[in-house]
């Protein structure tokens, strides 16, 4: 076989082997499109689904179970009308809807009677709902026999069971429209970028089918239950990977235009692009990765499930850029870039500086007045910083989960305007039966208690009052009755229907109190209750513990608190270290790692401005800062990376000086276009009205376009002219060479 016939034979099997990879990644894409409608019934919305398993309130979640005879979630329905007072005649018929409302599939438990507010402009009735419920059909049924009731009065429906729907219901976009936006949004960029029709829909091809395949792979595991997955999380892995591949796909790209206008062959070019671009891509793919893997020492379960899930689909990412896009494009060839085809051209008649004139003109400014462009931009990052003080990332009402409209919001007003804002949503105390009478004092002494009761048998409501709530009681019935004349003065509350048959429900020695906090239970104040419950309940005996919503909360916060001071300074020791490797150097990863993190710093700052006084956001949840760290600077050293490898590469031809400023320029175009696409596709979080997708969606979008061109186009490079070759110790490129 002559030289020709082998050539011939390779090239065919090199374009046989493009063509199957590529078919088969379309495959993939074809058989993932139907999970990504399914994916939504293996997530979990539940904050009690994420407590780590050392938390207070998971123990009480595990021992409110042997108290009841199924798990249930609190719906609140409240009765309000702002031209007339609750009348007898209304509770006689909130009454008879109770019976109707029991019927309803779903509704699990006894039904509270409906209890009238101490103004008497406002009742409401507790409807236990099974914790499996499906809110898009209970919901309807449950208000189509309130209107059948005929009761005459307004109401809306409160509580966590209504707050549960709402978030269900803003996580609803998450399958379609979010990818959508997201797509979208990077195509545009893309034709603007590229002007050409045909390489967006190649790069999004490939996004795509990396994406299908980590959907797979994610419903799988939750499906098992190997992780605990919830909507944000979904929704984050969707941006994740259509911005990661889209920022390696660019990186490819533009590496393989400048190597078809040196090679005659697009085969030849694609080995000398992938050469050039494989390291910087892992590497970069390899920060992230590592950063999200140390979400696995995370003490909350949905940080936890980040770090597996988001590293699946970083990992996809990088095999899709450097599998499936060399090969379509290998394929395509010269004409995926039509109209502006790059041609073969060794003259080289025009330099990269005509090639890329804006960002030589930035390569000259920052050659003429290096320090001065490193020690103002750093000045004005710092300064940046200090608005960080200011960021209220210490938890929000539940209320406030859900950006926009909610009925769960409105409701839960009106319930605290006429009723203890606890109403409803119980704190649960679990204490041994011989301590109870002592910790219900200690409870009736705390300014944020409301009501006390016992969970008991033979009570219609499964429930008795106790301490100062049943004194209080017993004096109300007393006074009602007695003023009718049909019983004395004296007379003992359990002497009362209700409570007459009343017994406290006594499993393995302990008993269940419930309860009623003044202050709402998603509020802050009322996690200030709970602290100091637990501050004074604790001593009585270590087996006492305090539950409930308000407890979910406040343990959830501090865990992501306890989260940030633990896993920050690991993601930080480890990127430095691949960073290290990467390089070859001690200096430069150090260097790098200080402009991002003061980059990231600056980008808190301003973002709690713009929170506290423009956006004029409640507050916000602690792991907003978390996640924001874990995707800034893992994302933003990956621009560091893209430019420092190509520095390193430069130096070595070209010096210190003009090798920085080589790479700054023709690495300027595609970083900062990588950076839109990512700060575009992070953004599309924003269309979940979430409060937090929101939050993280600006910080990372803000923080990325700050970092691809403020730090690497301006602070870096200046920095690396500057201290010169030092910034490579100890590798050789730290050697000063002759003529510079």
């Amino acid at each position: 076989m002559t030289k020709k016939s082998r050539s011939r034979v390779s090239s065919r099997w090199l374009y046989g082997l493009s063509a199957l990879i590529v078919v088969g990644w379309l495959a993939v894409s074809g058989i993932g499109g139907p999970y990504f409608g399914k994916i939504s019934k293996v997530s979990s919305n539940d904050l009690t689904n994420f407590l780590p398993k050392s938390a207070e309130a998971t123990a009480v979640n595990t021992e409110l179970l042997k108290f009841r005879d199924s798990s249930t979630i609190p719906l609140i329905a409240v009765f309000h009308d702002t031209n007339r007072d609750i009348s007898d005649s209304d509770m006689v018929k909130l009454t008879d809807s109770t019976k109707q409302l029991r019927s309803v599939e779903g509704v699990s438990g006894d039904i509270s009677p409906p209890i009238r507010s101490d103004d008497g402009k406002a009742a409401i009735i507790v409807i236990p709902l099974a914790s499996g419920a499906e809110f898009k059909t209970i919901f309807p049924a449950l208000k189509s026999t309130i209107d059948g009731a005929g009761i005459g009065i307004s109401y809306k429906l409160a509580g966590p069971a209504s707050f549960a729907r709402d978030l269900q219901n803003a996580f609803g976009g998450i399958d379609v429209t979010l990818l959508l936006v997201a797509l979208a949004v990077v195509f545009v960029i893309l034709l603007i970028v590229y002007r050409s029709p045909l390489l967006p829909v190649i790069v999004l091809l490939g996004s795509i089918s990396a994406l299908s395949a980590a959907i797979i792979i994610v419903y799988h595991l939750a499906a098992n239950g190997a992780i605990q997955l919830n909507g944000q999380v979904q929704g984050i892995l969707s941006i994740l990977v259509i911005g990661a591949a889209t920022d390696y796909s660019l990186l490819y790209i533009a590496r393989l235009r400048e190597e078809l206008s040196e090679h005659r062959t697009t085969w030849e070019a694609t080995k000398a692009a992938l050469k050039g671009s494989w390291e910087p891509i892992v590497a970069a793919g390899g920060t992230v990765i590592v950063g999200l893997l140390f979400l696995l020492l995370s003490d909350l379960g949905s940080n936890k499930a980040l770090g597996p899930v988001g590293s699946i689909g970083i990992i996809l990412a990088i095999i899709s850029s450097l599998t499936f896009l060399p090969a379509a494009l290998l394929l395509a060839g010269r004409t995926a870039f039509w109209p502006r085809k790059p041609q073969y051209d060794l003259t080289h008649n025009d330099t990269y500086e005509q090639r890329h004139r804006l960002w030589a003109s930035v390569g000259a400014f920052v050659r003429k007045y290096p320090r001065r462009v490193w020690i103002v931009t750093s000045a004005l990052l710092i300064v940046a910083c200090a608005g960080y003080f200011q960021l209220k990332a210490d938890g929000v009402a539940q209320s406030d989960f859900v950006l926009g409209k909610s009925e769960a919001r409105d409701a839960q007003a009106i319930l605290n305007d006429h009723f203890p804002g606890g109403s409803g949503s119980p704190t649960y105390v679990i204490v041994p039966g011989s301590k109870v009478d002592q910790s219900v004092t200690v409870i009736d002494a705390d300014p944020g208690v409301a009501s006390t009761a016992i969970t008991a048998t033979g009570s219609p409501s499964g429930t008795a009052p106790i301490g100062k709530s049943k004194q209080k009681l017993l004096e109300t019935l007393q006074a009602a009755i007695a003023k009718r004349g049909q019983i004395p003065a004296g007379t003992p509350v359990e002497s009362f229907s209700p409570f007459k048959n009343a017994t406290p429900k006594v499993i393995d020695g302990m008993v269940l109190l419930q309860v009623t906090l003044t202050d709402g239970a998603d509020t802050q104040a009322a996690r200030a209750t709970i602290v100091r419950l637990r501050t004074a309940l604790h001593p009585l005996e270590n087996s006492i513990k305090v539950g409930g919503i308000s407890a979910v909360q406040y343990d959830t916060i501090v865990s992501s608190e306890r989260d940030r001071y633990v896993i920050i300074p690991l993601i930080l020791a480890a990127i430095t270290v691949i960073l290290v490797v990467l390089l070859r150097s001690l200096v430069a990863p150090i260097i790098l790692l200080l402009t991002t993190v003061v980059s990231f710093g600056a980008t808190l700052g301003i973002s709690a401005l713009l929170f506290n006084h423009v956006f004029q956001f409640p507050g916000a949840d602690p792991s907003v800062v978390l996640f924001g760290f874990v995707f800034l600077v893992a994302l933003g050293i990956d621009y560091n990376i893209f430019l420092m490898t190509r520095v390193r590469e430069e130096i070595n031809k070209r010096g210190v000086v003009d090798g920085t400023i080589k790479a700054l320029v023709v690495t300027g175009g595609v970083i900062t276009s990588a950076g839109v696409v990512l700060a575009s596709t992070f953004a599309a979080l924003g269309v979940i009205p979430i409060l937090f997708l929101a939050q993280l969606a600006f910080i990372v979008a803000f923080g990325v376009l700050l970092d691809t061109i403020i730090v690497r186009s301006l602070l870096v490079p200046s920095l690396t002219i500057d201290i010169g070759r030092p910034m490579w110790w100890p590798s050789k490129l730290a050697r000063q060479r002759k003529g510079e």
